[in-house]
């Protein structure tokens, strides 16, 4: 399969790139900074989703069968980027006829309020006690406007015709690939709490083939 992987120097994005070529995919990666992409079997675009270029985009998905993504603010100024650079990926995929896309949001994201959600449910049915009552609230508070952005990148992903997920993780970790993790499609992993980046990255091309996740929000968790 031939995959544009967007952020693809962060910390999921280059693992789920060195995961594809090692599974046999042709990787494109789009980065800011195409120097920090190290494999030689990987072409590389330079793509600044904080000030989106369409020809740039238009290059990256050249020939591209489906879409990863790791965007997501990494420091404060950054914020808006997730919904800003994944608005204009979805536009790119329009005028280039891909359709498949995976992105990483978070697990907190499904009581978040957005444009699109302003009134989400107070819990997802996949949390415990602990996680609903202490956990996510204060995460909620610390992280508010990079969750606000995640959310407003989900709107933009329902608010299109393209066949998307969003993988919801909890807090992640750097230990190694396990393979051994668990989804839920629609809600979070009960009682899950934490997962390595390897593992996210794993999940996003495991699920790139699966209908049951067009379009749905996917939970997992170790």
């Amino acid at each position: 399969m031939k995959l544009t992987i967007f952020a693809a120097s962060g910390g999921i994005g280059r693992l789920a790139v060195q995961q594809a070529v090692a599974a046999g995919h042709e990787v494109t990666a789009a980065v800011r900074d195409p120097a920090k992409v190290t494999w030689d079997e990987v072409r590389t675009v330079a793509v600044d989703l904080s000030r989106p270029d369409p020809d740039a985009l238009s290059e990256a998905l050249a020939g591209a069968d489906a879409v990863l993504s790791g965007l997501g603010a990494a420091t404060k100024a950054d914020f808006g980027v997730a919904e800003r650079g994944t608005r204009a990926i979805c536009e790119a995929m329009r005028a280039t006829g891909v359709r498949r896309i995976v992105v990483i949001s978070a697990a907190p994201i499904g009581t978040v309020p957005s444009p699109g959600r302003p009134n989400p449910p107070r819990h997802d049915p996949g949390d415990a006690f602990m996680q609903r009552s202490v956990a996510y609230p204060i995460v909620k508070a610390i992280l508010k406007k990079r969750y606000a952005d995640l959310a407003r990148m989900e709107d933009v992903l329902r608010a299109s015709s393209l066949d998307w997920t969003a993988l919801r993780p909890p807090r992640l970790n750097d230990k190694a690939l396990t393979r051994r993790y668990r989804t839920e499609v629609g809600r979070n992993v009960r009682g899950g709490g934490i997962i390595s980046r390897a593992d996210v990255a794993h999940c996003m091309l495991e699920i790139l083939d699966d209908p049951a996740t067009f379009r749905q929000t996917v939970g997992l968790s170790d």
